[in-house]
């Protein structure tokens, strides 16, 4: 790897003949002529306007795509996928954004986006309200659908954004982003991909258990254990505050099953729920004697981090089309808990089909994360990975083969879920960003000549570059 690194920054050094841009300061008031950006962006067919929110040097837009429900049959239906648009400049790189989930309506900045002092589309992803077809046919809902949404958004977009396009997205986003590459490798001019989980073989899951085995330290391991498994020995007085608790917020559990299941999920998810968002810093907050703690300080630690509310009917429901698709394509990691005894786990971790009403068909297709594992490993052009050390998705990343080209996976030291290049090593940080920068076009002569000068060409706004974070939930990439 250190001579391939090597090889690279040489290599980016000889390069000096790509033309250059530098940081735009504001948006543009037109886009062509007297043509002004909302005008233009309406006047693509099937795009309307939900809304336009002010923010300094962009402009915002919420807006509906009309998108055909099956993208091999167009003439079957259609329905509104809600996107939206910051806009800088045309004369920018454009970033296209997914998180895999529902989309943001506040103006926000992927890390790309930063980078690459350029605009931001953002897509809801298909099926996440409102962007559901009705009815929902839900065998319309994979991955090569959504892709195909997002190559029809690119495709009606680069006539106004010509210049040179980015995707990226975290987590299931990011699994977006690479499926989005795999099914049209010619849209994009880069990917930048945040912990994206791989699960190429759904019942082969050891790694993860490796991955619990070491992360951290043993002390945080420790307290972790003895709160989750705790939480399963006093599991009868702890279900009567449950009970009590669902009733208060009017919760169900119809899904899942029964109350019962519903708890074990919860308790099961604490370990990975903490070192999905914590860190080691964090474990001076976890109870330190589990089995001298009270009921109530057992009931918060694993509220806290792992949320009683998710596993009710009402949880679960903005969820349907993620869990949906990993039980049909994605996979779900299955985990052990050897520091509990056999007695206390009645269910462990239940499948994607427990999340999902049952009105709704699911059958595994193992096929289709091997297919885009093997792309991955061979075709791979101009791609970025970054995950965190300390992640649990992370045990099961994407690896690059032989013929991949001109792209990497690297690893941020002692980062979660959200890792980004800013947390990188200085050398893998500035190469990550140069490689950005050279893929959207717009590298400053000094970083061709040195990959080390790579620096974002946009200020951070603490505002704008906040990350959206979902709900805390564990089984949720």
């Amino acid at each position: 790897m250190r001579k391939a690194l090597r090889w690279l920054l040489a290599l980016t050094v000889l390069i000096g003949t790509l033309s250059t841009a530098g940081a735009a300061t504001a948006a543009e008031p037109a886009a062509t002529g007297t043509t002004d950006i909302k005008e233009r962006l309406l006047a693509i067919p099937g795009m309307s306007l939900v809304e336009e929110k002010p923010y300094t040097g962009y402009r915002f837009f919420v807006l509906n795509y009309t998108q055909p429900v099956d993208h091999r049959r167009p003439a079957k239906g259609t329905f509104q996928q809600r996107i939206t648009v910051l806009h800088k400049d045309t004369a920018r790189p454009t970033v296209f954004y997914t998180g895999g989930y529902s989309v943001s309506t506040t103006p926000r900045r992927a890390e790309p986006t930063q980078i690459v002092d350029g605009n931001q589309v953002s897509m809801e992803y298909r099926f996440f309200t409102p962007s559901r077809p009705e009815p929902a046919d839900w065998s319309k809902l994979d991955i090569w659908q959504a892709a195909s949404d997002q190559h029809r958004i690119f495709t009606a977009l680069k006539k106004i954004y010509s210049e040179n396009w980015l995707s990226t997205g975290g987590s299931k986003g990011g699994m977006t982003a690479t499926y989005y590459e795999r099914f049209y490798p010619k849209d994009m001019d880069g990917v930048v991909a945040y912990v994206a989980p791989n699960d190429v073989v759904n019942k082969e899951d050891s790694a993860y258990d490796r991955f619990f085995r070491t992360v951290g330290t043993q002390e945080c391991r420790d307290r972790l254990n003895g709160v989750q498994r705790e939480a399963l020995v006093r599991r009868a007085p702890l279900e009567k505050k449950y009970a009590a608790y669902a009733a208060e917020n009017g919760y169900t559990f119809d899904t899942i099953g029964s109350l019962d299941r519903a708890y074990e999920a919860v308790v099961l998810d604490y370990v990975w729920g903490f070192w999905q968002y914590s860190t080691v810093a964090d474990c001076q907050d976890i109870p330190a004697d589990a089995k001298n703690a009270t009921d109530d300080e057992i009931w918060n630690s694993v509220d806290t981090i792992s949320g009683f509310s998710f596993y009710t009917d009402q949880g679960l429901s903005p969820y349907t089309p993620y869990y949906y698709q990993a039980g049909t394509q994605l996979g779900a990691p299955t985990i052990h808990f050897p520091h509990i005894e056999k007695q206390y786990v009645r269910y462990g971790y239940q499948p994607p089909r427990n999340f999902v009403p049952r009105s709704i068909d699911m059958t595994f297709q193992p096929y289709a994360m091997r297919d885009v594992d093997t792309w991955v490993r061979h075709n791979a052009r101009q791609m970025l990975f970054v995950y965190g050390e300390n992640d649990p998705w992370g045990a099961e990343p994407f690896r690059l083969g032989k013929g991949a080209r001109d792209s990497y996976v690297f690893t941020a030291p002692g980062m979660n879920h959200g890792a980004n290049v800013a947390g990188l090593v200085e050398q893998e940080k500035a190469l990550a960003t140069a490689r950005i920068l050279e893929w959207a076009g717009v590298a400053p002569n000094a970083v061709q000549a040195n990959p080390a000068a790579a620096k974002p060409l946009a200020k951070f706004d603490a505002k704008l570059d906040k990350r959206d974070v979902e709900p805390r939930h564990a089984l949720r990439p």
